[in-house]
């Protein structure tokens, strides 16, 4: 089990627990965090899990597949240099303690 931080759009923070191979807009929607909408259910076509990876992370996620470089073009919060569709961030030992801040809004 590994475990991530959300920081919503009010500050505050969530620490979950995950398993290893999940992703994180399945953890989220499955612990009930406010903000990560997942309407496609992780399809990688709607964007309403842009999360914006916090500092020491963003290099332990894997590279972005073109699909999602692209689809970050359109998110509702405006894309940043750290933005990525939590969907598309799979769970592993590297990405223990892992902190998202949840882009406001998704929609």
């Amino acid at each position: 089990m590994t475990q991530a931080t959300f920081i919503c759009a009010d500050g505050s923070r969530r620490d979950v627990d995950v398993s290893m191979g999940i992703n994180l807009m399945r953890a989220a929607c499955d612990n009930g965090i406010e903000g990560i909408v997942g309407d496609c259910g992780g399809a990688m076509s709607c964007a309403t899990c842009h999360v914006f990876v916090e500092d020491g992370f963003a290099d332990r996620v894997g590279a972005m597949e073109p699909n999602e470089n692209q689809i970050l073009d359109f998110t509702a919060a405006g894309r940043q240099p750290n933005s990525r569709l939590a969907c598309q961030i799979v769970m592993s030992e590297a990405l223990h303690g892992i902190i998202v801040r949840i882009a406001d809004p998704q929609v």
